[in-house]
């Protein structure tokens, strides 16, 4: 059975002491009444930590926790202790809540931003950066699965280290499967300027929750041709509404249920939280466009 769920993010949320972002309770609420049962946790901070308060009023609008994200400075080495802390607390939150999918996502990088989309140009790790950085993700995915019961996986994400496909390959080559699966992000894989469909064909078994995101072609090629920041994209709509962009959605969910995949697939429009359009309003019609082709 597929269920879909949605993300703080979709409201703007990337930080949890962003000033601009809307209250906790009110994207419970227009997450429930834009017709979805299944909310992410946003970054760390911005849900309540107290599992009682947080408890209740994922009752009250009938919400289910479906994972959350450590988005953190992964290739850092003098940013360890952070990623520990967001790691930890994350994984306490999920295992409070009954939440199954820990996502491990490498932040953006002042090194990786300018080639956001641009694989042959991006810069690269050296041997010995590159063991330590797989190292760390392997230690948290250790923790997540092994210590607290998760579900872990690694999330591509433009403007990180871990953003174009043949990385992504090297990791899930180097890393255990029994500890660290794949959060497949259908947008993020095409910003990077790959195809998503091909990848879930070639790794579907190891994918074990899905990001739905879509990319607006024209956007796309604008924001690569300027190296534009990625959270200038976004303002400028790279991430569209689901069904107008580049991602086959038909065939992703055709791949899924010839695979036998259950479990959530959560909705994530990463967009400006002081943009022109209505973080509900979007999140109403992908719901709509999703329901349209069976989901």
């Amino acid at each position: 059975m597929i269920k879909i769920g949605n993300a703080p993010c979709s409201w703007g949320v990337e930080f949890a002491d962003d000033p601009r972002n809307p209250s906790w309770r009110k994207v419970l609420e227009e997450n429930a009444n834009a017709g979805y049962t299944g909310i992410e946790l946003g970054p760390v901070g911005f849900m309540p930590e107290d599992p009682n308060i947080l408890s209740e009023a994922l009752d009250e609008f009938n919400q289910e926790l479906v994972g959350g994200v450590v988005f953190r400075a992964f290739h850092d080495p003098n940013k360890w202790e952070d990623v520990l802390d967001g790691a930890q607390r994350t994984c306490k939150a999920l295992k409070a809540h009954g939440a199954q999918h820990l996502v491990l996502i490498d932040s953006i990088s002042e090194r990786r931003a300018p080639t956001a989309g641009r694989a042959s140009e991006a810069e690269q790790m050296d041997k010995a950066e590159w063991s330590a950085y797989r190292d760390r993700i392997a230690t948290v995915a250790r923790i997540g699965s092994e210590e607290f019961g998760l579900t872990v996986g690694i999330h591509a994400h433009a403007a990180g280290f871990m953003d174009f496909e043949p990385e992504l390959n090297r990791l899930l080559d180097e890393v255990d499967e029994s500890i660290l699966k794949i959060c497949f992000d259908t947008g993020h894989h095409s910003y990077a300027g790959f195809d998503p469909v091909e990848f879930m064909k070639q790794n579907i078994n190891r994918i074990s929750y899905m990001h739905f995101k879509d990319i607006n072609p024209k956007v796309k090629a604008q924001v690569v041709e300027n190296r534009t920041d990625f959270y200038a994209a976004c303002g400028q709509g790279i991430f569209c509404n689901l069904g107008d962009g580049d991602v086959d959605f038909p065939t992703v969910r055709q791949l899924l249920l010839e695979n036998n995949f259950n479990g959530w697939c959560t909705v994530e429009q990463d967009c400006d939280p002081e943009g022109d359009t209505s973080p509900i309003d979007d999140a109403k019609l992908n719901r709509n466009y999703l329901q349209s082709i069976g989901f």
